[in-house]
């Protein structure tokens, strides 16, 4: 589960508020493929951090031998649904506790920028 500061947010300016309202629904779309469940519901985002314009998801899986293929995919839409949220100019995503994560993080995080939707 995601924690905050209430600090943390009375600090932030109003347009990281609504970027971040943003992102957090664009991570409540993707599933996990194996059990069509949001990954957000199911509490799989660990740290949201945005930085000029730039995100950095740290996130973990359902579990240390989840599918590759499956781990990959969810990583992958992160990176490439994030990228297509107004403001966002590059994403980061840092999977953890999974036996692929350095191969999954290095595919996705060098993977060609999607084309902006609409």
């Amino acid at each position: 589960m995601v924690i905050y500061s209430i600090d943390a947010f009375s600090d932030m300016s109003q347009d990281i508020k609504q970027m971040r309202v943003k992102i957090f629904d664009e991570l409540s779309k993707i599933v996990d493929p194996e059990i069509n469940t949001s990954i957000v519901e199911l509490e799989l985002i660990d740290e949201v951090d945005i930085k000029d314009n730039n995100v950095k998801v740290d996130l973990h899986l359902t579990s240390p031998f989840c599918p590759a293929v499956f781990g990959f995919k969810i990583c992958q839409d992160v990176h490439d649904n994030l990228l297509n949220v107004d403001g966002v100019n590059d994403v980061k995503v840092n999977v953890s506790n999974h036996f692929m994560a350095e191969q999954i993080n290095n595919q996705v995080n060098n993977s060609s920028k999607p084309k902006k939707l609409g």
